[in-house]
């Protein structure tokens, strides 16, 4: 009798790990659903990346990036995608990974997915997930390129994927890469953004005596900032 006992306990944990497991990925595509309000395509590529934390969670691969699940968590809504098709084809494909009986297996599945859309951009194929870090929609930027004297116009552009601003209107911005940029304290130039992050493209470029001068949309206002991450 006690032998039937324990076949019945570890049947009950095994279903229950399975459920976990299945709990975890559907939470995973229902924040990939969720990020369908998000007009823009690269934003909303970084929000599906970020959607997937709780299945990285359960395999204790590194977390998504922060500024990837603050889009998961909360996707800023705003404009018309042009890209519907392509992220339909992307969604398909995800729920057809539940064929894939392992978590690696599934979470690989799930990235591959979405590789149409990232050659539609111009981006390398992503790594796979099993023994991979953190997924990001771009190269991490390198110092940016100038005479450390004089500086350079010279700059590489990014889309922003989340800003705020402190007590004292400087502003931090997170970029779709991963980065985070802050506002020199001494700098008296104000920011004015009222639209969704999705909406500015931010530019960074050398500035005189060793400084970083950041630009949004191509505007003539440079701000003085500094990488925090």
């Amino acid at each position: 009798m006690g032998r039937v006992w324990i076949l019945a306990l570890l049947l009950l944990v095994s279903l229950g790990a399975e459920h976990a497991v299945a709990r975890a990925r559907d939470d995973v595509l229902a924040g990939a659903f969720r990020c369908g309000v998000i007009a823009d395509s690269r934003t909303w590529l970084n929000c599906y990346y970020g959607a997937a934390q709780p299945v990285r969670a359960a395999l204790g691969l590194a977390s998504v990036l922060p500024a990837q699940a603050q889009l998961a968590s909360a996707p800023p809504a705003g404009g018309t995608p042009h890209d519907l098709g392509i992220r339909d084809a992307v969604m398909g494909e995800a729920s057809h990974c539940y064929t894939r009986g392992d978590d690696h297996a599934w979470l690989n599945c799930y990235y591959a997915a979405v590789q149409p859309l990232r050659a539609v951009l111009g981006l390398p194929p992503a790594p796979q997930a099993a023994g991979a870090g953190r997924i990001v929609t771009d190269a991490a930027l390198a110092q940016p390129p100038g005479d450390w004297l004089l500086g350079s116009h010279r700059g590489r552009k990014m889309q922003m994927a989340a800003y705020s601003f402190d007590s004292q209107g400087h502003f931090t911005v997170m970029l779709d890469n991963g980065q985070k940029w802050r506002q020199m304290p001494g700098d008296v130039r104000k920011a004015h953004w009222t639209r969704p992050a999705g909406d500015y493209v931010v530019s960074i470029n050398r500035g005189a005596l060793g400084s970083t001068n950041l630009a949004v949309n191509g505007q003539p206002v440079l701000f003085k900032v500094e990488q925090v991450r």
